[in-house]
């Protein structure tokens, strides 16, 4: 099977986001992720460049589905799927962000007793999706305005899933929207639901659980559920990036 081309359509700027992952605690990135079941990556786009991605939300050609929440019963708001090729961004934040959490992925399966193991690199991973039947790219844009909401949820799209994704704010609260704060949820057997806002700005990125994630408890290691959203936007536009690192179905 020829795999897609992922790395560039044309565009107008070099990526220097991706070098800056190189320059992270990413010792400290692992404990957030280990206790907390997500991270945060400050101010890893420029302002230029979250500009820059956030603008191709108008072009229709890069992308290979438009999604209205409300249709769907998502929430309130919309969001496209880029098409393969993917812009160089997105396609080389993708890559480059696998290959540092493919170990805490592989680390957290083992601990979860879950036999499916990562490779190293993520062109082999998608080779792996793919021959499971999972072709469409699912890196995204979503626009929210003023009463726009995403309810609780998964990102699987496929048996084949990668358990960290990522988000990308691409607007800065309090100047270009009020509210929509990115949102998890924890699920514990038999335990209420626990809750964390995460206080995003414009180039933050949101690393997090994308389904389940293991704790360390008084009798072993058990396994948690995950979810986010966004809850609701009360003045403005806010714009985001999605990495999903498995395709889908």
């Amino acid at each position: 099977m020829t795999m897609p081309d992922t790395s560039s359509r044309t565009e107008p700027f070099l990526p220097t986001a991706v070098t800056r992952l190189a320059t992270l605690d990413w010792q400290h990135i692992e404990s957030d992720l280990d206790i907390r079941g997500m991270a945060i990556l400050p101010g890893l786009l420029d302002e230029g460049e979250c500009r820059l991605l956030g603008g191709l939300y108008a072009r229709r050609e890069l992308f290979r589905r438009h999604i209205e929440m409300a249709r769907h019963g998502f929430g309130h708001g919309e969001y496209r799927y880029f098409a393969y090729p993917l812009p160089r961004l997105v396609a080389e934040l993708r890559a480059a962000l696998y290959a540092r959490l493919v170990p805490i992925a592989n680390r957290w399966n083992l601990a979860m007793r879950q036999e499916r193991r990562y490779p190293r690199q993520h062109v082999d991973f998608l080779a792996e999706c793919h021959a499971a039947g999972q072709h469409r790219p699912t890196p995204l844009l979503l626009r929210y305005h003023a009463g726009d909401n995403n309810c609780l949820h998964q990102d699987l799209y496929g048996d084949l899933a990668f358990p960290l994704q990522a988000v990308i704010l691409l607007t800065e609260p309090g100047q270009e929207h009020e509210g929509g704060e990115f949102v998890l949820s924890e699920q514990r057997p038999r335990r209420q639901s626990r809750v964390e806002v995460l206080p995003l700005h414009r180039g933050d990125v949101a690393i997090f659980a994308s389904h389940h994630r293991p704790v360390q408890g008084t009798r072993g290691i058990y396994r948690v559920k995950m979810r986010h959203g966004v809850s609701q936007v009360r003045a403005g536009q806010r714009l985001a990036a999605g990495l999903i690192f498995h395709d889908a179905e």
